[in-house]
């Protein structure tokens, strides 16, 4: 069986609704099994009950928290991350500076790695935050994948949508009031599929 992980940081719930629909896709692919995990938070609860967090955080704490160790027993990995002035959120920059030891094994030289993420507006870094999460990857030695423009939901110009050919989005709004769209939720699920695809053919 082919394991994909799906790893991500969702304050609000939008990265968290992404990555459902990418395991979705994932689990498309014959031979392929799909896990959610999300990285440790690293802010304190009284932070986030000022930020007006707290309620979606307690909607999501029944999701496994991932381990380092956890991207070395996978085949592939679909990271998930909200911008943060156009790059990867604290709590996932923190997630991945701990892998220091599997660089040093090379523990993830040749998996499948790729990228989702959520702005607040539509010009707000989406491929800055994909392409600077890219250069981790490729420390990793890992076969980097994006949403290739067979996804033809990217190509249209009749609605506000995220998704671009580094990888999947979503918008959130500056009020945190946009949830995913049915586009980009299909963008997500393309990812998935795509990525598992690929995985599967390079662990075969």
């Amino acid at each position: 069986m082919c394991k994909v992980l799906i790893v991500h940081y969702s304050m609000y719930g939008h990265v968290y609704q992404m990555a459902e629909a990418i395991a979705v896709g994932v689990r498309q692919v014959a031979g392929c099994e799909a896990a959610v995990k999300r990285v440790p938070e690293t802010l304190p609860g009284e932070v986030l009950e000022m930020m007006g967090a707290t309620d979606a955080q307690k909607s999501m704490a029944h999701i496994p928290v991932a381990t380092v160790n956890d991207l070395a027993e996978a085949d592939a990995v679909i990271f998930g991350t909200p911008t943060r002035f156009g790059n990867m959120c604290g709590q996932m920059r923190q997630f991945l500076d701990a892998t220091g030891g599997l660089w040093m094994k090379g523990a993830l030289v040749g998996k499948v790695g790729s990228v989702f993420t959520c702005t607040a507006t539509q010009h707000g870094g989406q491929e800055s935050t994909i392409l600077s999460f890219h250069t981790t990857l490729l420390h990793h030695g890992m076969v980097v994948v994006g949403l290739p423009y067979a996804f033809a939901g990217q190509m249209g110009v009749t609605e506000l949508t995220g998704c671009s050919p580094y990888g999947a989005s979503t918008i959130a709004g500056s009020q945190g009031e946009r949830m995913p769209s049915d586009n980009e939720l299909a963008g997500a699920r393309y990812q998935g599929a795509h990525v598992a695809r690929i995985a599967l053919k390079l662990k075969g």
